[in-house]
């Protein structure tokens, strides 16, 4: 059975890029729109992996991550978060908040694929 991922960015073409990206390495992606809609997704779906942009409208990637966390039900999903940001603070807080990993964009299909694969292991 094909893993599942969730992504979670306000960007459509964001979205797009994960997608082609992620079907062509096996994987059957959901999608969101932020993270009020992420939350939304997951009371239907079970994500092997959640990967999360960090500045979207609505609910952030950190506040996003928190409330997955607060679910004992996700606790032990893995979340990567993919965004523009590099400061060591936002990764530190991202890492307090829950999340697995880190990636920084524009991101490479092939690291991206790779990431996934380690921590979905």
């Amino acid at each position: 059975m094909k893993q599942t991922i969730l992504t979670v960015d306000d960007s459509r073409t964001m979205r797009d890029m994960l997608r082609l990206a992620l079907v062509a390495a096996g994987y059957r992606v959901i999608e969101a729109i932020d993270g009020v809609d992420g939350l939304q997704v997951l009371t239907g779906e079970k994500p092997d992996v959640i990967i999360t942009d960090i500045n979207m409208p609505n609910l952030d990637g950190f506040g996003f991550i928190e409330a997955v966390r607060k679910d004992v039900a996700w606790r032990g999903t893995p979340i990567l978060v993919l965004t523009t940001e590099s400061d060591a603070e936002k990764k530190a807080r991202a890492r307090d908040a829950g999340a697995t990993g880190w990636i920084v964009k524009p991101f490479s299909p092939d690291k991206l694929v790779q990431a996934i694969r380690r921590v979905a292991a």
